[in-house]
């Protein structure tokens, strides 16, 4: 009787373990099958010939890449190196998170049916990216390492964001084996993932916090011998300017003006408007994220804060979170999200429509209108209208120290007020050299691609 007593409790016992091993799989079903899935390379969503796997076009139909069998890329070879970072390879040393985020909208996916397509149809994924501008972009970049960048600080829309270097998919270079270092950094989207000291495009966030907590700073004038000292250390500047404006300052990028302002504001309140402003965070969208930049301004010596001031020191951004800061400043303090898929379709159903996403207010409208004219001043008395397309530009160059023998980074932000023309814009030339000479040829061939790519 005992021995019947004791197997019924057993098989209880496992009865009870059966149920409980079933309730917690149906529950992980319930919040998982769609990662299961999804997930990138699942042979369910990606080369099966039952589901809808599908095309990329760019903004403006043209064919970028067809996924149904394998990947077949864009018949222009510049249109396909120029889309690399965006499209990955088919070794998978360059991903491709945006079809791998929107791979439900593509295909079709729920809990009971699992995957299905849409009437037997492939899936659409529509860039907000002209391949004509990557590619007048990809040229401008040349033999340099680094990124160029624009987008719609009105919409969201990036119309270009090249990563160099850059290879075509379709006649992979040995890499691996290379040892003269022209693709070091080849399989990184610089535009998302690099962070680059940015030298004096920095004075634009210190001009923020100036404009928003020194009530006078606008009155004030600066005296600038050549270093301003700070015991045994010291701030140096290219030039002795003499006496300057804040405006001057600005325009003519001096270093010790700054680093006067900079004891004035502080580190921790330049730490907090850094932050404020996005520069030391990461953002999302579309399924990918961007790195974030670095400011320790907070806590350290007078003459740290003076050179995290003007873009020095330990001071990192990131070129997509800058240009969005940028666009903000264009668009009267307010930023709105980048993003780079427009449209997603499922056969005859659009499955996903991307619009204008608000990231609020980083700063006043009257400070963004100063910053607007002080950017604006610096083109017309120093980079000059003549070399920007015709169009109406405000910008800020920036030449950042990178230590050892290295040549300095290159750096320039900034955007276009035109109305028909809302492009905020950011170019990052690694080991350029000065911002102005390097950056804006550059950036003249890439928005006049622009201008024929978005004429009214």
């Amino acid at each position: 009787m005992n021995r019947v007593i004791n197997r019924a409790k057993a098989l209880f016992a496992l009865v009870i373990l059966l149920t409980a091993g079933i309730a917690v799989f149906v529950v992980e079903y319930l919040i998982y099958s769609e990662s299961w899935v999804m997930f990138p390379g699942s042979p369910h969503v990606y080369g099966h010939s039952n589901t809808g796997d599908g095309i990329v076009t760019d903004r403006d139909g043209v064919l970028l890449m067809d996924t149904v069998s394998g990947k077949t890329y864009a018949q222009d070879e510049a249109v396909r190196k120029a889309m690399i970072h965006w499209l990955g390879d088919r070794q998978g040393n360059i991903s491709t998170p945006v079809l791998s985020h929107y791979a439900r909208e593509m295909v079709g996916y729920n809990i009971f049916s699992g995957v299905y397509d849409y009437g037997d149809a492939t899936g659409q994924v529509t860039l907000t990216l002209s391949s004509q501008v990557q590619k007048a972009a990809l040229e401008a970049m040349g033999d340099y390492k680094g990124t160029v960048a624009v987008y719609n600080y009105k919409t969201g829309e990036i119309i270009c964001a090249v990563s160099t270097p850059a290879y075509d998919p379709d006649n992979v270079p040995d890499i691996a084996g290379d040892t003269t270092g022209v693709w070091d950094g080849a399989y990184m989207n610089r535009f998302l993932k690099s962070t680059y000291t940015p030298g004096s495009i920095f004075k634009i966030v210190t001009a923020v916090a100036a404009l928003e907590t020194i009530p006078d700073i606008q009155e004030q004038t600066f005296t600038c011998a050549g270093t301003v000292e700070y015991g045994i250390d010291k701030v140096t500047c290219m030039a002795e300017h003499g006496t300057l404006t804040f405006k001057d300052a600005f325009l003519r990028s001096c270093n010790c003006s700054f680093a006067h302002i900079a004891g004035q504001l502080g580190g921790e309140t330049l730490q907090r408007y850094a932050k404020l402003l996005g520069v030391t965070e990461s953002m999302s969208f579309d399924g990918v994220s961007t790195n974030a930049g670095n400011l320790q301004a907070q806590g350290q010596a007078d003459v740290l804060v003076a050179w995290s001031a003007i873009g020095q020191h330990k001071d990192l951004i990131n070129p997509c979170q800058f240009m969005t800061l940028v666009g903000a400043i264009a668009n009267g303090g307010s930023g709105v999200k980048p993003y780079v898929v427009s449209q997603v379709s499922g056969g005859s159903y659009t499955t996903h429509e991307a619009s204008a996403e608000s990231m609020g207010r980083v700063m006043s409208r009257q400070t963004a209108q100063t910053l607007q004219a002080m950017m604006r001043n610096n083109v017309e008395n120093s980079y000059g209208d003549e070399n920007f397309a015709g169009f109406t530009v405000c910008a800020k160059s920036g030449t950042a120290e990178v230590g050892g023998d290295k040549k300095p980074n290159a750096m320039f932000a900034g955007f276009v007020t035109d109305e028909e023309y809302p492009l905020a814009f950011i170019v990052a030339v690694e080991e350029g050299g000065f911002g102005k000479t390097v950056c804006v040829p550059i950036l003249e061939k890439v928005l006049s691609a622009c201008k024929t790519e978005l004429a009214p």
